[in-house]
Formats: C-alpha cells, sequence, structure tokens
C-alpha cells in the first residue's frame, strides 16, 4: 500500500511549487518509487518538473465520451481505455507523473470514469509512495486514495486570506469522510518571524506549522527561465527547506 502524501491549499499559495520540490526530494534522495498526481485542472506540475504534457486523463475521458463506439475492431473497451491510461503515464528515472487534466463536461462519466479509476487503483500499488497535488475543492483527493491519506499539508503564502482558506479546508475534511493520519502547515514566502495575528490564526485552525519556505530569488529565476526545479541547486532556500520538512515527513510516515 503506497504512503499517501497530499497537498491543500487555495490557488496561488504555492502548492504546485511546493509538490515539484517534495518530487525532487525523492528523486534525488533516490526515496521512491513515487508516482506524483497533479490533480488541479489548472495542470501545470508537469511544467515545473521541465515534462511536456500531451494528454491527460481528462483527454481520454472526453475523447472517449465524444465517440464511444471509435474503439478499434476486435478490442475490448476496458482494455482499449486501459491501453490509453497506459500511454498517460509519464515515466521517468525517479518518478512518474500522471496528470488528471481537464473536469468532466456534460453526459454521464460513471462508466469510463470507474475504469478509468480502477486502472489507477492499480497503478499506484506499484509505488512506495503517491503525491498528490490537488485543487482547491479536494474533491479528487476523496477519489483517488480510498479516503486513505498519510499525511496532508496544507499551504498558505504568508496572507491571513490563505491562512483562513486552510482553515476552511480543514473544516470540511470530515464531510469528505477522508482518514488522514497526520496533517501539517507550510507557510510560502515567509519571513523570518511570524507576526502574532499570523500565529493566533494558525493556532486557532489547530494544524501545527510543519515547514516555513523563505522568499527564494532562485524559484523565480528558474521559473523565468522555463528550467525544471528538479536541477535546482542543493543550497537553495526552498530546496533545503523542503528536505529538512520531508526528512521529518519520512520519520511520521515510514
Amino acid at each position: 500500500m503506497s504512503k499517501v502524501i497530499a497537498m491543500a491549499g487555495k490557488g496561488g499559495v504555492g502548492k504546485t511549487t511546493v509538490s515539484a520540490l517534495v518530487t525532487r526530494y525523492f528523486a534525488k534522495q533516490q526515496k521512491g518509487p513515487l508516482l506524483a498526481i497533479d490533480a488541479d485542472p489548472n495542470s501545470n506540475l508537469g511544467e515545473t518538473l521541465g515534462l511536456e504534457i500531451e494528454k491527460t486523463v481528462g483527454d481520454i475521458r472526453e475523447n472517449f465520451m465524444k465517440d464511444p463506439q471509435g474503439v478499434p475492431s476486435g478490442m475490448d473497451k476496458i482494455l482499449y481505455l486501459e491501453m490509453l491510461m497506459n500511454q498517460v503515464v509519464i515515466e521517468q528515472k525517479e518518478f512518474d507523473l500522471l496528470v488528471m487534466g481537464r473536469q468532466e463536461g456534460q453526459g454521464c462519466y460513471c462508466m469510463v470514469n470507474n475504469i478509468l479509476n480502477r486502472f489507477a487503483d492499480e497503478l499506484e500499488k506499484n509505488y512506495k509512495f503517491l503525491l498528490v497535488d490537488n485543487e482547491a475543492g479536494m474533491e479528487h483527493l476523496s477519489r483517488r486514495t480510498s479516503g486513505k491519506v498519510d499525511i496532508l499539508l496544507m499551504v498558505t503564502d504568508y496572507a491571513l486570506r490563505g491562512l483562513r482558506a486552510v482553515g476552511r479546508i480543514n473544516e470540511m475534511l470530515d464531510d469528505l469522510k477522508l482518514d488522514i493520519k497526520h496533517k501539517g502547515l507550510i507557510v510560502n514566502r515567509a519571513p523570518k518571524e511570524l507576526s502574532k495575528a499570523f500565529l493566533d490564526e494558525v493556532e486557532r485552525i489547530g494544524v501545527p506549522i510543519l515547514c516555513t519556505l523563505p522568499n527564494d530569488d532562485s524559484l523565480l529565476e528558474f521559473d523565468m527561465d522555463q528550467r525544471s526545479l528538479l536541477d535546482l541547486p542543493d543550497d537553495s532556500l526552498a530546496v533545503k527547506a523542503v528536505d529538512d520538512m520531508m526528512e521529518k515527513v519520512q520519520e511520521v510516515i515510514g
């Protein structure tokens, strides 16, 4: 059974950047095998990792719904969809990436979703770790992990608005019927000292701070140069902060 690490937080706070840095940690430390799942419809985890995304699970679903009779002659419908799913898994030496892509359009997707989810369930059994970069609403998380999450990393920037979004996500977890063993807060773009107002809000939410990521100019430089965050130097402030955090996470989840 895979150890599930999931990201949560409102858009724009740095979830995908943190997910890329966590992927870098697993790749550099050779802690895997790791399957990273980009479950945000605004899919850009692959881009931050320097990977070109040609197709997503959402593309398979939509194309099949447009032409459900387009299965090659003599091929079973289930086998055909599983073949297409194999093609969207981006395999790397250190990790693999699966991009969920677009959300469902109009129509009944039950049959195709059941097939795709069953394939994904079987796929995940091949990995020691599963990293899920979620959309803010967390819907994919409740479907994708059978409700089991070893640690939920809630990401906020250094702003009360982002922190309160984490609070709302924390409050809705019970409704999603998730079995979350551990939770931690990541404060992105954090100053050296957090204000009393910010810390008071953290205490009210009840999720402990696991990591503070300082402003790191190298992240902006790599973004502007369209370079993979996998290639960040070991002395990058963000890399060091996430690596230290992941050592703690590994101790917690085993």
